[in-house]
């Protein structure tokens, strides 16, 4: 996929995956970013008498990753995130790796908006899933140089 895509470019099935592994200093940095310092991420020992019994990563670190997608592959830059729904399916542990994969399902030519899926899987089982609408550049509208 190129560097830069216009709404013209986009079709419908479309798609653009990103994989990260999630590390002890994602979710230490995370959880200072944005003041969530749920001890279910933090502290071993208050997660060992949890459901999950270790600690996991926020949701929403998870949940970032379609952003990286949108922001910079597919679209990709320029997209203005609208909206996004989420269903978390399942926890995050240290060390697995996130891929998260964005797909176009539907076009809305009139103000240059696109509907996607939005999935992040671990070996292959969805972690979270939901909806996104962006607003994608034209070509008619692009910038002057």
């Amino acid at each position: 996929m190129s560097d830069f895509v216009y709404f013209e470019d986009l079709t419908v099935g479309q798609k653009a995956s990103f994989g990260k592994t999630i590390t002890e200093s994602d979710i230490v940095l995370f959880a200072a970013v944005t003041g969530d310092t749920n001890p279910m991420h933090l502290n071993a020992e208050y997660a060992k008498d949890t459901i999950f019994k270790e600690r996991i990563a926020h949701g929403m670190l998870a949940a970032g990753l379609i952003t990286k997608v949108l922001g910079t592959q597919l679209p990709g830059p320029g997209t203005i995130y609208l909206s996004q729904t989420l269903k978390f399916r399942a926890p995050v542990r240290i060390g697995e790796t996130v891929t998260a994969t964005v797909e176009v399902m539907a076009l809305h030519p009139e103000k240059h908006r696109a509907t996607l899926s939005t999935i992040c899987t671990v070996a292959g089982k969805s972690v979270l899933d939901g909806e996104a609408i962006v607003s994608v550049p034209s070509r008619a509208s692009k910038p002057s140089a």
